[in-house]
């Protein structure tokens, strides 16, 4: 399937986090999500492809997640912050983003908008679903798009391929796993998730071999049958 939307990532150490621009092919607009520790690697895709963000989106206010959203806010004023709105109290907490407990306290510009469940945005072309998924974090969000070809879930932290955002720093794993499988198993196998760390996925993947949320999690095998 060839995809009406343009992605791509860079990734950043030392957590290997990465982040996403996207944009749809004849605009001049994109969407950057979770700027991480190499904000001039997204500032330099930007230039070579003639493109100003929409918005700067963070899926939650983990310090690999935010690290790079002060250099571009501060290159693109006008580009809208945007958060879910229990994840605001990290973007400019360094102990509630974990930065300072890594030595290197980092804090972000408060967010321009704060979404809820169930928000839509529409920027760069693209029309955006807000879920909110907590458990790794106290207000994680992911963003669906579901018009696009192929449709696609800007996951964050909450799944990855084989496996799940972390829970044991505050987290909660129930939770998180209740979100997983009324938010987004019920979506369309063929949906690509592009997570936080690690290679894409897809929902249908997930859904039948994830060991922490899908079938064998479960009881069940690929089919969804008992074994």
């Amino acid at each position: 399937m060839v995809a009406d939307y343009v992605i791509e990532s860079v990734v950043s150490r030392p957590f290997e986090q990465s982040t996403f621009i996207l944009w749809k092919p004849g605009l001049k607009q994109a969407l950057v999500v979770d700027p991480g520790f190499d904000p001039r690697g997204v500032l330099q895709i930007l230039r070579d492809e003639g493109l100003e963000p929409a918005a700067i989106l963070n899926t939650h206010g983990h310090v690999d997640h935010i690290a790079g959203n002060r250099p571009l806010k501060e290159a693109f004023p006008a580009a809208p912050l945007v958060i879910g709105r229990g994840e605001s109290a990290l973007l400019t907490d360094a102990e509630a983003n974990m930065s300072a407990a890594c030595g290197l306290p980092i804090t972000s510009p408060p967010a321009d908008l704060l979404v809820d469940d169930g928000d839509v945005l529409e920027f760069a072309g693209f029309r955006l679903v807000v879920r909110e998924i907590p458990g790794h974090s106290p207000g994680s969000v992911v963003y669906l798009s579901k018009e696009t070809s192929p449709p696609f879930v800007l996951g964050g932290d909450v799944v990855f391929a084989g496996s799940v955002g972390r829970t044991d720093l505050g987290g909660d794993f129930a939770l998180l796993a209740r979100g997983v499988h009324q938010k987004l198993w019920p979506l369309a196998d063929e949906t690509i998730i592009y997570p936080g760390h690690g290679p894409a996925t897809t929902i249908g993947h997930e859904k039948r071999t994830n060991p922490f949320v899908g079938a064998p999690a479960r009881g069940l095998d690929s089919r969804g049958e008992s074994q």
